[in-house]
């Protein structure tokens, strides 16, 4: 029994490193951004599909949520943090659908990314990824109103490197699925 119990806790020890380090590459993508107003441009969409392909939808999941408990508690793990505010004024400033977006999309890449066929595979990826924008522009419209041209500032200038960024990961799944043997 006492094994057992050993081995539980060395398991979610395990998760929450795996979850921490996770968390850590969304913070650090988050800072690579190009600005845009309302919202900035990152490498935060490609992390996202990453960590849901790698860690699978259950742990992707949880990984993306601690990533968002970190921004909402303060720590500057947000885009425009702490330059912009942090904490929870942040997170309901008019990014917050995209990074509430980036839990169904970490579910869906981490739940329905098993092809070897690379159209199904980017096919998924874009729906996985239409679900940040769909979401974001919800909020933003609902923020800034719905009289703005919302689609103009909330998705159309992100949808190329959009592509690029489903492309990439596309192209390289069967190597982040690789990763999966290790968690």
């Amino acid at each position: 029994m006492e094994l057992v119990k050993s081995l539980t806790q060395t398991k979610i020890i395990k998760y929450f490193l795996i979850a921490l380090v996770g968390s850590l590459l969304l913070a650090i993508s988050s800072k690579i951004k190009i600005p845009f107003y309302p919202v900035p441009m990152t490498m935060q969409t490609l992390v996202v599909l990453f960590i849901g392909i790698c860690f699978g939808w259950k742990l992707g999941v949880a990984t993306i949520s601690l990533y968002l408990f970190e921004g909402v508690i303060g720590l500057p793990v947000f885009s425009g943090t702490p330059e912009k505010g942090i904490g929870i004024m942040y997170f309901t400033g008019p990014t917050m659908g995209y990074l509430i977006g980036f839990l169904v999309a970490g579910f869906v890449a981490g739940k329905f990314i098993y092809d070897n066929n690379y159209f199904k595979t980017f096919i998924k990826l874009v729906f996985a990824t239409s679900f940040i924008y769909i979401l974001g522009m919800l909020w933003l419209g609902t923020l800034i109103g719905w009289d703005k041209p919302i689609f103009k500032l909330g998705a159309q200038p992100f949808l190329l490197a959009e592509l690029l960024k489903i492309l990439i990961t596309t192209l390289a799944v069967n190597q982040i699925k690789k990763f999966r043997k290790f968690i």
